[in-house]
Formats: structure tokens, sequence, C-alpha cells
């Protein structure tokens, strides 16, 4: 169990400074989307700006306040990253207290426990749209806070300004059914210096609770010597499956949301086949692990009606989603509530 866990830390993994760094909630001013502005019942949470020093990376969160009386329910995601920007994770969270100054914090906080909130968006490329189908949101309760962990990396020899946004822009009030993803992956990897790997096809076996759900959006995630994600449905491991993310000339960089004007759906007792490839340019093994110096195989994939946001995970032989029931759930989330901890002294 604590080769598993130390395996699933996510730890950042260097510090940077700030100079002046600033949070802010803008309310929809009736403009357009692109020309600085915002649509009415729209808003943007602003991490930054802040300072990234040379050859500096590091995990850092805010937590704000909405601003919001009743609730909102979101239909469309605008998310854009800033110079240094690695990958962006905005959550809805149960915090009661705002804390607008970037802190350090790690990967994936609170995101194993559903009574303390759950992500709704990650992000990595550069301009990233989330476009909810007809019919479906996600919500945001009275009085939501939210919190932004950013992932930045500045590889230059000087220091560099980093500013990102999320606008969240909501639909009417009506008839919906509620959004949310599955994160899944493999952290078995171990990739020689200088050397080609292929993971996979991993298969991983959706609880059954899924059959029914409707899947309508995709994204791959590897880090920077990652050369192609591939995902396919699957009635089994031995079955060549059905392939629902195979972009062409995939950039790690700028990983492509795929998304389905008709959801599907994954076969009865079936679930996903996935690969990773890379291709290791260092002189050096590469194995699993947070930093952009390190290998990730994910995959997010947003469905619907919501059974609410899940990291899951193929590992020796065994197919796992937490939150849940299980040790490994529970170890996992214990970690995690002692990441958190350790977030709220380090202030």
């Amino acid at each position: 169990m604590r080769g598993l866990l130390a395996t699933f830390s996510l730890m950042a993994t260097a510090a940077c400074s700030s100079s002046s760094p600033a949070a802010a909630v803008a309310h929809g001013d009736g403009g357009a989307p692109g020309d600085g502005s915002t649509p009415p019942g729209s808003f943007t949470v602003t991490f930054g700006p802040i300072q990234v020093d040379a050859g500096s990376e590091n995990t850092q969160c805010i937590v704000v306040r909405v601003g919001n009386t009743t609730a909102l329910h979101l239909g469309r995601i605008h998310d854009l990253l800033g110079n240094s920007s690695h990958h962006m994770i905005v959550y809805k969270v149960n915090d009661t207290t705002e804390r607008p100054v970037p802190f350090d914090c790690h990967p994936f906080t609170d995101a194993l426990d559903p009574a303390k909130g759950n992500p709704i968006m990650i992000s990595q490329k550069k301009d990233d749209w989330l476009n909810l189908p007809p019919g479906v949101a996600l919500t945001l309760d009275p009085h939501q806070m939210l919190r932004v962990e950013m992932h930045y990396i500045n590889p230059t020899n000087s220091a560099v300004t980093l500013e990102s946004t999320s606008t969240m822009i909501p639909i009417a009030d009506g008839q919906f059914q509620e959004a949310s993803f599955l994160f899944i992956g493999d952290p078995q990897i171990a990739i020689p210096a200088q050397s080609s790997f292929t993971l996979g096809p991993v298969f991983f076996q959706v609880p059954s609770t899924y059959a029914s759900s409707n899947f309508f959006a995709i994204t791959g995630h590897e880090q920077h010597w990652g050369t192609n994600v591939r995902v396919s449905t699957a009635a089994s491991a031995d079955d060549p499956g059905t392939a629902v993310y195979d972009v062409p000339g995939w950039s790690w960089s700028e990983p492509k949301t795929v998304t389905f004007d008709s959801p599907f759906h994954v076969p009865a007792g079936g679930g996903f086949k996935f690969q990773c490839d890379w291709f290791n340019g260092s002189m050096s093994p590469v194995n699993f692990g947070e930093s952009a110096n390190d290998e990730m195989c994910f995959f997010w994939a947003y469905y619907y009606p919501s059974q609410g946001a899940k990291v899951c995970f193929h590992i020796r032989g065994v197919d796992e989603c937490c939150p849940g029931t299980s040790p490994i759930c529970a170890a996992l989330a214990a970690q995690g509530s002692d990441a958190g901890t350790q977030d709220a002294s380090s202030d």
C-alpha cells in the first residue's frame, strides 16, 4: 500500500516568487467573448498576475467567492492559460474563507472527498472551451466558492508574468441534467532514456453504474515527452473496441477535446481501452509523476447525468474509481486530507 500511495502522491516540485499576486471575480458586462468583456450573467475568475522565476516549477491555488445569491447552471466554460501555464483545474469547493493570494498546494486536494467539493474543468490548452450539450449543465450552488489550481513551469532563463482566467457562462433556468467527468489513467510508466515507449492498450472496466451514462467529450493528457493518446470503448479486454479519441497530429501541449453531438455509451459490462505513447529524448529514465519532467497517461471523459467526478486508475490488474468505499480510496482520501492541512498551514 505504501508503494501505491507513493505512486499517486502528486507533489509540486519547486517554489516560485510572486510580485503583488492578485485574484478577482469579474461579472459579465454584456460584451462579447474575446473583446475584453464577458456575456451578461457570466463571470471570470482570474489567477494572478504573478511572477514566475526562471527555471522554477510549482503548483499554486486560489480560493474565491463567486458572489452568486442563487444557483447558477453553467452551459459553457472558457479557459485562457497564460505564459508558463502547464495546466489549470477549477473546482467547486465548500470552503468558507477566501484565499485570493496564490498559495502552494497539492494537485487534486479534496478531489477524492465529495463532502469538500469536486473538479468541474481541467485545461491544458492555452485557449480551451467546454461546451455542454443542450439541456446539460454544471451547477454552482448559491454563494459558491471556487478553487483554481495552477501548475506552471518556466524553463527559460528569464522571469515571466503569469495570468490565467476561467470564464463561466450560465444557461437559463429550466429542465436540465447535471454533468461531471471521469479522470482515468494508468501510472505504470517507465520510459528508458533516449527511447520510445508505449503503455497499453490498457482495458479499464467502467463500474456498472455508468452503463447508461452519456459521454459527450474526451481529452487526452500526457507531459512533454508524450506523442499520442488514443481511447476506445470496448466490451472486454479482448475486444479491439471502437475509437472515440484518435486525433491526427495530437500534441501534448495543445491536446484537443473531442466532442460528440450525439453522446456515446460504454458497452454493458465493458469499459475503455486506452494507449499512451512517448519518446524520451532525455539521458535519464522517466517515470510517473506530477512534475512536467515526469510523465502521465490519463484522459478525462465528460458525461451526464452526473454521479460525481471520479479519479479512476488501472494498476497491477486492479480497476478503481475514487472517491469510493474501497481501502485504496480511503487511504488516498486520507492522504489528500493531510495535503490540504499542509496547504492551510503554509500561509
